[in-house]
């Protein structure tokens, strides 16, 4: 008599022929099906459903690009009219020169390259001082304990809900009168015009980077406090490369505002020779029968170059999140 083996799982015993023959057969059924999973009946297309689920998705975006890209094509179109005028330019791209720029970069009346490198300077200096000065306001609330701390934040976000515009006259009082004791920083001085920059964006930035600052752990203080490490060294060798998003943030947004800022540069920047290219390119068109709309226009497609130059520069901070496993 056959031996019979034991099939596991099942309790049941077969013969060694059965075992083969049962193998075999799984075995041709596996093979007909070649490996490969059984295709599925495809839908057909439906327009309705696809835009329930992502159509209507694309309609917006596109809707919403065209709309933010409408107001920079009709100021490059505006810039490429010889004319001059901006009523000649509501047919886009009617008539393509040159001119404009070239008029405006070789009027002597038009000092444009003066007011851009005064832009660019003051621009500058005022972003790489607020990120400075913002996170070392910011760490200290985040980090240290003590007294006054809970009533300064409080004032950072009151002080903001009183608009800019109010604080002009004090602002022109309060620089008149420092120009008499110290005219370095008084009227009619970049450097007195950089300062109140400073200090009307360094409140609102302060509790910005404050809000990041608390979301790097502090067992990375800890650690490094263990080490030996005091705040100083903390700060600058670990906290800065951890921020470095907020801090490419605040200093896209301190230079933005500060190169479109027009309202207090126009009241401290007085002779020609020192104002901004908001200040300046007003002038152009300050007078409504001899307003030179297409230099104008040219002038503030070569001031924004610098703004996407640096976002295009500083994206991959905006963008990334280095704070991601940092603790590991």
């Amino acid at each position: 008599m056959a031996a019979r083996k034991v099939v596991p799982g099942t309790g049941v015993g077969l013969a060694a022929g059965e075992i083969e023959e049962m193998t075999d057969a799984s075995t041709r059924a596996f093979s007909s099906r070649g490996d490969a999973p059984l295709a599925l009946p495809k839908r057909p297309f439906s327009f309705g459903r696809w835009f329930a689920a992502t159509g209507w998705r694309h309609i917006v975006g596109v809707v919403m690009v065209v709309f933010s890209l409408f107001p920079i094509v009709f100021v490059v179109s505006s810039s490429l009219n010889p004319n001059g005028t901006l009523t000649g330019s509501n047919a886009l791209f009617s008539k393509i020169g040159l001119d404009s720029y070239v008029r405006i970069l070789s009027d002597p009346q038009v000092p444009f390259s003066t007011w851009f490198a005064n832009t660019m300077i003051i621009a500058g200096t005022t972003a790489v001082c607020t990120v400075f000065l913002g996170a070392l306001a910011a760490y200290s609330f985040s980090r240290m304990r003590f007294t006054g701390r809970r009533f300064g934040l409080i004032s950072i976000v009151v002080v903001q809900m009183f608009p800019q515009l109010l604080a002009v006259v004090a602002i022109f009082l309060l620089m008149s009168t420092i120009g008499d004791l110290f005219p370095a920083i008084g009227l009619n001085t970049h450097l007195g015009l950089i300062m109140v920059y400073l200090g009307g964006a360094l409140g609102v930035n302060t509790y910005l980077m404050y809000g990041f600052f608390n979301t790097v752990p502090a067992s990375i203080d800890e650690a490094a406090k263990i080490d030996g490490a005091g705040h100083a060294r903390i700060f600058f060798t670990i906290i800065l490369r951890l921020v470095a998003p907020i801090l490419a943030v605040v200093a896209l947004l301190s230079f933005i505002a500060s190169v479109n800022e027009f309202v207090v540069a126009s009241v401290l920047l007085i002779d020609t020779d020192k104002q901004t290219l908001a200040v300046g390119l007003t002038k152009l068109v300050s007078n409504p029968r001899y307003a030179d709309w297409s230099a104008f226009s040219a002038g503030a497609v070569m001031s924004a170059l610098p703004v996407v130059a640096l976002f295009l520069f500083l994206q991959k901070y905006i963008v990334g999140g280095l704070t991601a496993g940092a603790v590991k």
